[in-house]
């Protein structure tokens, strides 16, 4: 993230500004060609090309593509009443401001105008999967309707209020202004530019050759590689496992452009210990397929993994990954391929909670990170309909007791602008508590608990936390020195399981 600076805020504003001007200045230019006729000059010429290109890319890809995003979302089958039930308990011990939970599902909307009807739609939405409900439900909803009210400690409203509920899977899937041809070269630039650094240390695995235009900027190193995916859809980079004593490493990156922000993390990592990173093109600002389902995925990082003959890894990823990783943590054929695990910037725990929904898709944009992350990626098509018709909560969610048994390492940053980390590292790190009877008992006890785990050290043991008071979202990635912490955790990990005497001095605080 860029930060918070005035001039932070002047760039990347200007950054904006231009790039959402492209498009309608082309049309015009186009427009005055059609009518004055091509130039004489060379330069204006080559202008007035590009222009129309710009105008043919909106009309013909654009809004063709913007109509298609908006179909339903295929949703996963229904859970049952009973499981139903015991989610949305796991849930409400969680909740700590029950207020503020409703207010940020509902997009900011006055206490007042949430009402019994509105938070019933919610929770159809929420554990239902559906748009409304019929008689055979509204016992069910009634249930969830009481609950809250005894965690507000008030009644709720009777009837319907003007509020209106986030309500990701069934939304309009919201994008910005057209994505300009200029955008799609600099991510083509990119792209060449990160190929070029992992090519020192890694080979590149790609799609087949009949598959080249499925993802655009095109990829000319498609072209090159004598090495291909098992996959249908999901390319990667692989470094070769050398080592006898270490475990390799399965990493999956986050929104964003690709790998470009791992290349210097990836290449630290020890020489010797084999890495896979994947690639996931939907969530990394390029036109391509609609990201794969949890199942479709999670077959094709198995076939990725046989074909290494990794029997045993570490699993690593950032943000947006640890949706993936929680799949595959839950998968019967990859869980127990899966070692230790260590999760950078996780937006996948207490994803019951509005932060990272609202603060992704609804929060209006005041400081410079906040509009790098709604302009470049909340925005963005493909990162936009995957968030809208393909997140599905109530199976990304990861909780304690899913991991409780694994060696994992959480790292998290103090300014984080998506994800409530305290909020996180408090669930992480502190004994489950009685479920409140009211908000007071809860705001009382989220108040009271103790920081200290924050401070604690590195073991190697359980669940472990990596705090860094003073990082925002990935900025984990921008310094060697913190990199190098993160890093010290895996070797360290991937040794312990070849060799459980080792020891875990060089992650510490």
């Amino acid at each position: 993230m860029i930060g918070t600076s005035l001039g932070a805020y002047c760039f990347i504003k200007g950054c904006i500004y231009l790039l959402q001007s492209v498009t309608p200045l082309s049309i015009l230019c186009f427009a005055s060609t059609s009518i004055t006729g091509p130039s004489s000059n060379p330069a204006i010429l080559a202008l007035q090309i590009w222009a129309a290109a710009e105008t043919v890319f909106f009309i013909f890809i654009y809004l063709p593509r913007k109509r298609f995003l908006q179909k339903p979302a295929s949703h996963p089958t229904d859970l049952s009443r009973e499981d139903r039930e015991e989610l949305f308990r796991r849930c409400q011990e969680t909740i700590s401001e029950p207020e503020t939970y409703l207010v940020k599902w509902f997009k900011g909307a006055p206490i007042e105008e949430i009402k019994r009807d509105n938070v019933k739609e919610f929770y159809c939405w929420a554990f239902l999967n559906r748009d409304a409900w019929g008689p055979e439900d509204d016992e069910e909803l009634e249930g969830y309707a009481d609950a809250t009210e005894k965690m507000l400690g008030r009644k709720l409203e009777p009837g319907r209020g003007s509020a209106r509920a986030l309500r990701l899977t069934l939304d309009e899937v919201t994008m910005s202004t057209h994505r300009s041809l200029l955008w799609y070269l600099c991510i083509g630039v990119v792209d060449t530019l990160t190929s070029v650094c992992m090519l020192r240390w890694f080979h590149f695995h790609r799609l087949p050759y009949r598959r080249f235009f499925t993802v655009f900027p095109f990829r000319p190193l498609l072209l090159f590689s004598t090495h291909r995916t098992p996959g249908k859809t999901v390319t990667y980079w692989h470094r070769q496992h050398n080592s006898t004593t270490h475990l390799p490493v399965l990493f999956i990156h986050g929104i964003g452009i690709g790998l470009y922000p791992y290349v210097n993390f990836l290449s630290e990592i020890d020489e010797d210990i084999g890495v896979i990173a994947l690639e996931i093109m939907p969530v990394s600002f390029r036109i391509t397929s609609e990201a794969l389902q949890r199942e479709a995925m999670c077959q094709e990082v198995l076939a990725i993994v046989r074909q290494h003959g990794w029997d045993r890894f570490i699993l690593v990823s950032h943000s947006y990954g640890s949706i993936i990783s929680t799949h595959l943590l839950s998968h019967q054929s990859i869980a127990p391929l899966i070692g230790p695990v260590v999760l950078l910037d996780p937006v996948s725990f207490l994803l019951h909670l509005p932060d990272v929904a609202y603060n992704f898709t609804c929060r209006l944009p005041k400081r410079a990170n906040e509009h790098q992350l709604y302009y470049f990626a909340s925005m963005d098509m493909g990162v936009s309909h995957t968030l809208f018709r393909r997140f599905f909560w109530s199976e990304n969610i990861l909780w304690k007791a899913d991991v409780e048994d694994r060696r994992l390492t959480v790292v998290l940053g103090g300014k984080d602008l998506i994800v409530d980390t305290t909020a996180v590292g408090r669930y992480l790190t502190q004994p489950d508590p009685p479920a409140p009877s009211s908000s007071q008992n809860l705001e009382k006890a989220a108040n009271g608990a103790n920081e200290e785990w924050k401070h604690r050290r590195w073991t190697g043991k359980g669940i472990d936390l990596l705090w860094f008071e003073d990082l925002d979202h990935a900025q984990i990635f921008d310094s060697r020195r913190d990199r190098k912490r993160v890093i010290d955790a895996i070797e360290a990990y991937s040794l312990q399981e070849s060799q459980p005497s080792a020891t875990s001095n060089g992650v510490a605080h």
